[in-house]
């Protein structure tokens, strides 16, 4: 599953390195949305896997923080 893998990798990362995928997928879904306003994207099911990703690592980061991973 590719799902899986991802979320391993999320895991093994440190926090500051979270933060930095964090801020990547926040540009990168500014930039899809503007694409998509200016009707420049072709594949716009990927705003809706880079909102998951964005979910995903914050969800890793809030964990890594309370002390639960």
């Amino acid at each position: 599953m590719k799902t899986k893998n991802y979320v391993e990798e999320l895991l093994n990362k440190t926090p500051e390195e979270l933060n930095e995928d964090l801020v990547l997928a926040k540009k990168e879904l500014f930039n899809l949305r503007l694409r998509n306003a200016t009707n420049q994207l072709d594949n716009t099911a990927s705003i809706r896997v880079v909102r998951k990703n964005i979910a995903r690592i914050a969800t890793v980061l809030t964990q890594k923080q309370k002390g639960l991973i």
